[in-house]
């Protein structure tokens, strides 16, 4: 048993209570292939200021928590997904909306109309029963480069579902299915009702012909909640920061411990600096793809490791299978939720993060970087070194460009005219 500030931190299996928090650490669940070698991660659950907080790392685990949590609403239900797609787990969340439906939930279903399937004979069923479906700039114009990747499952406005997962058979597989590694973060308590008037708001803006920018603009400022210990905070094509990235930018000002899974990584050069002073001031991990779908990404990041290696930041490639997670440990803060660490999230895609500050909970999150860190490749100065072939720092270069530059600012000059950089 060890012993902390805040309180008492007992063995793996026992509550933890620091700060007035109390987390369960539950059964562990090994990884498919190279993922067992790090001892499995554990399921975390805990409560911070009266919310119940559980953490779904395995694909098969998520999908089962989601589909209890539609069966289990009793007067409403608000989805809102970036990919919704036609395939089994699509199926099974689809048929669970209209079974709540018929039972006389109330429904409301907002994908995104790039990331979901184009198949609208699979959504017809939603469209023929009681639930209100909608697509979010499903038509060519402006809009079309703008991507709504927030993922949100809200149950009664008070039980949300949130985290980097889509719905699809592809976030709710194992390794060994070659399924994106990610996960879910549920949240129950009187945190969530704030998601309510959000997501509402949202949805009569996505049906209104020619909404206006600054009124969605608007919407993302005014909705963000900072107070108490859980914020929800927002992201989107605002002129400034978004919420989201002010509180990331903040957090790290003056930390001493940063920890990052960035599925996509490929921030502003002040992000950059302001990891490597957290490193300079103590410790700076980055867990980042060694898989995806998009080679793009990949040498993005690629072409940013020497300098941060230059600057004693750890860098690790995930192995076993696709990476997916977003996730920040700064300090004793948390934020997860759907945004990557790349120019499109800071600044442009909507997006949905939680920032949870509590030591406890932030301990825990730790643990699991451990464990994704162990199952992961560690990115030296020397191996990187021989690797940086002419080629490659070409190829990376292009990455970055594709990722970094001409999407943002192709994107942002269209949806924000007049502004620059």
């Amino acid at each position: 048993m060890l012993e902390g500030e805040g309180g008492e931190i007992r063995t793996a299996g026992a509550k933890v209570n620091v700060s007035g928090t109390r987390l369960a650490r539950a059964r562990r669940r090994r990884h498919a292939g190279r993922m067992g070698e790090s001892g499995g991660h554990n399921r975390v659950e805990g409560e911070v200021s009266g919310n119940r907080l559980t953490l779904y790392p395995e694909g098969p685990d998520r999908l089962d928590a989601l589909i209890r949590l539609i069966e289990d609403a009793k007067e409403t239900l608000r989805f809102l997904y970036y990919m919704f797609m036609d395939d089994n787990a699509g199926t099974r969340v689809r048929d669970a909306l209209i079974a709540a439906a018929g039972r006389g939930v109330k429904v409301w279903l907002l994908v995104d109309g790039f990331g979901s399937t184009g198949n609208m004979e699979f959504f017809q069923p939603l469209i023929d029963s009681p639930v209100h479906f909608c697509r979010f700039s499903p038509h060519w114009g402006r809009k079309y480069l703008l991507r709504n990747h927030q993922k949100l499952a809200l149950a009664d406005g008070r039980r949300v579902m949130m985290g980097g997962f889509n719905i699809s058979d592809d976030y709710f597989g194992t390794a060994e299915d070659g399924a994106w590694r990610d996960i879910g973060l549920e949240v129950e308590g009187k945190s969530v009702a704030c998601l309510i008037d959000y997501f509402d708001r949202l949805f009569r803006w996505t049906e209104t012909p020619n909404a206006r920018m600054r009124d969605l603009r608007r919407m993302l400022q005014q909705h963000s909640v900072t107070e108490g210990k859980l914020h929800w905070l927002f992201g989107g094509p605002t002129r400034r920061l978004s919420p989201w990235a002010r509180a990331v930018r903040m957090d790290m000002l003056a930390a001493t411990r940063l920890d990052i899974v960035a599925a996509y990584f490929a921030p502003a050069p002040p992000m950059l600096r302001r990891m490597t002073k957290v490193a300079r001031r103590g410790r700076t991990r980055l867990i980042t793809a060694a898989k995806s779908d998009n080679n793009a990404t990949i040498a993005a990041a690629r072409s940013l490791y020497s300098y941060l290696l230059k600057r004693r930041v750890q860098v690790f490639e995930y192995e076993p299978t696709k990476l997916h997670t977003k996730l920040f440990v700064v300090d004793d803060v948390v934020h997860i939720g759907s945004a990557n660490f790349d120019m499109r999230s800071l600044f442009l895609n909507l997006e949905l993060m939680l920032r949870v500050e509590d030591p406890a909970f932030a301990a825990e999150m730790r643990r699991f970087f451990d464990g994704e860190a162990a199952a992961s490749r560690e990115i030296t100065r020397e191996g990187h070194r021989k690797e940086r072939t002419l080629l490659n720092r070409l190829r990376w270069a292009i990455g970055y460009f594709i990722v970094a530059v001409a999407d943002y600012r192709i994107t942002r000059r269209l949806n924000l005219p007049g502004v620059g950089r």
